[in-house]
């Protein structure tokens, strides 16, 4: 299936790209989200048509990143949970709570935003984590995690 796409999306194109995807991915995930549209003429003329806005539509949303990015560097978090003597919790530190931890303090980042490839942490420590806030803006905070009193 061969779509135009009206966004940036990383390991596929960028906004104006015609691209040939899988039709599931495109008939069930990018189209009813927006992301692309099937490229027939007409879709393509009205693309032509909204290009200028869809551009600026797309710099203001890499501004936001770039200003929340700003915000983010630097930031140290640190969150309390209850572990055993080696240091071992009793249950993890996920995506979730690491979001929830960041929008506490003043910045708002959502879980799908938090990337944890080797998934939630499960002792006590010092970890890098990487937030994906747009898909050209990543940046890396610290995380302590400590056990609880």
């Amino acid at each position: 299936m061969e779509v135009i796409l009206l966004e940036k999306i990383a390991n596929l194109g960028a906004m104006g790209d015609k691209v040939n995807v899988k039709p599931g991915y495109g008939r069930n995930f990018l189209i009813p989200q927006g992301r692309a549209a099937a490229a027939t003429a007409e879709n393509i003329a009205e693309y032509e048509a909204r290009r200028a806005d869809l551009e600026k539509a797309a710099a203001e949303a890499l501004g936001a990143a770039e200003a929340r990015r700003d915000q983010l560097a630097d930031k140290v978090i640190t969150i309390a949970s209850m572990a055993g003597e080696e240091g071992k919790l009793f249950g993890s530190v996920g995506t979730a709570d690491i979001a929830h931890a960041l929008t506490e303090a003043g910045v708002t980042v959502e879980r799908n935003e938090v990337r944890l490839p080797e998934g939630a942490f499960r002792a006590v420590g010092e970890y890098d984590v990487q937030i994906q806030l747009h898909t050209d803006v990543d940046v890396t905070i610290k995380l302590l995690i400590e056990a609880e009193k």
